[in-house]
C-alpha cells in the first residue's frame, strides 16, 4: 500500500531479522505517553551507536530528533486511551545510507498536512506546534500513509547518513 503523498510503500510490519541484505530493523511497541516517547527516542539513539552512527555525529542527532517529535506527535495528536504506538527504524547501507523512521498509532481521524502544505505555527503556537515543520526541514522526504492492518496512520520520515 503506498501513502496518498505518493510516498514509496508504507512498511509498518517489519520484523527483528530484514529481508533486505545490508539493513538493519527495530521494532517495538511504546505507551502512548511521554514516558514512552522519551523510551523511544533513547532506544533509537542507543541502536543508530550500536550500528555504527555513533553518538555526538550530525546523522545521529538528526535521526533521534526527527524520532522524538514523530514519536511526541504519536503521543499528543495520535493518542487513544489504552492503545500504544509502534516505532519501526530501518538503517540501510545504501548508497547513500538512509535511516527511515514509521510511526504509527491508533487515531485515523487526525493526520498531519501533506509535506508542501505546512506553514509556520501562529502566535497562539508560540510554545509548540513545530514538531512536523523541524521534521520536514532535517528528513530527506516525509509523509504518512494509513496503518497497515489495524487503525490509524503511520508517519514516516527517511534521513541521510552521510
Amino acid at each position: 500500500m503506498t501513502s496518498n503523498n505518493g510516498s514509496p510503500t508504507c512498511t509498518t510490519q517489519l520484523s527483528a531479522v530484514s529481508p533486505y541484505l545490508g539493513s538493519r530493523v527495530f521494532t517495538l511497541r511504546f505507551t502512548s505517553t511521554t514516558r514512552g516517547a522519551r523510551l523511544a527516542r533513547r532506544l533509537v539513539a542507543v541502536r543508530l551507536d550500536e550500528w555504527g552512527v555513533p553518538y555526538g555525529t550530525g546523522a545521529h542527532d538528526t535521526v533521534v530528533l526527527v524520532a522524538a517529535e514523530l514519536t511526541a506527535n504519536a503521543v499528543r495528536h495520535g493518542h487513544v486511551p489504552g492503545r500504544d504506538f509502534h516505532l519501526s527504524l530501518r538503517v540501510t547501507d545504501g548508497p547513500p545510507p538512509v535511516a527511515r523512521i514509521e510511526v504509527s498509532d491508533t487515531r485515523a481521524e487526525r493526520v498531519p498536512p501533506r509535506p508542501g502544505q505546512l506553514t509556520g505555527p501562529g502566535p497562539e503556537l508560540a510554545d509548540g506546534g513545530r514538531g512536523l515543520l523541524l521534521v520536514d526541514g532535517l528528513a530527506e522526504r516525509w509523509g504518512w500513509c494509513p496503518r497497515l492492518g489495524a487503525p490509524g496512520k503511520t508517519v514516516w520520515a527517511e534521513c541521510a547518513l552521510t
